[in-house]
């Protein structure tokens, strides 16, 4: 399996959130070989670390933080992923520019049961609360992915 990536707008929050959430649940259900990374949409977080607000997020949460840098995705890492998860629509719009013909892109709410909403909000915005409920959000989603990466194994 080529992997899963994450992606967000600048790849400090969401994206790195998912990430490291995602490499311990693949762990615990036996998937820890399946590589995952995550990129943004934009390259104005190019190099920079976690969000501090994230980092706090996931520390507090039992979660890795440490040794991120920011980057911007590349057509070349769409086309490599089996699975392409984006937080919102807009940065679906933004990777089938890069990749028009990828198959292999969907939304975090895909995999949300019961989602009311496409998108899950950029919590840079706000305070810490807003990364508590991006965690809990991505959290919500991992049954989901867990499911999509046993199937895409085959």
């Amino acid at each position: 399996m080529s992997g899963v990536v994450f992606v967000c707008w600048g790849n400090i929050c969401r994206s790195p959130m998912g990430e490291r959430v995602a490499r311990e649940h693949f762990a615990a259900a036996g998937l820890g070989h399946v590589p995952v990374t995550s990129a943004g949409v934009s390259a104005e977080e190019a190099g920079n670390p976690i969000d501090r607000r994230a980092q706090r997020t996931l520390r507090e949460n039992g979660y890795s933080y440490e040794g991120h840098r920011a980057h911007r995705i590349t057509a070349a890492e769409i086309a490599a992923a089996d699975l392409v998860l984006a937080f919102e629509p807009l940065h679906v719009d933004r990777l089938r520019r890069l990749a028009p013909t990828a198959s292999n892109i969907a939304l975090m709410t895909d995999f949300i049961p019961g989602a009311d909403t496409d998108s899950i909000a950029d919590p840079w915005y706000g305070g810490q609360e807003g990364f508590t409920e991006t965690l809990a959000a991505v959290e919500a989603a991992m049954p989901g992915i867990v499911a999509r990466v046993r199937e895409l194994l085959g």
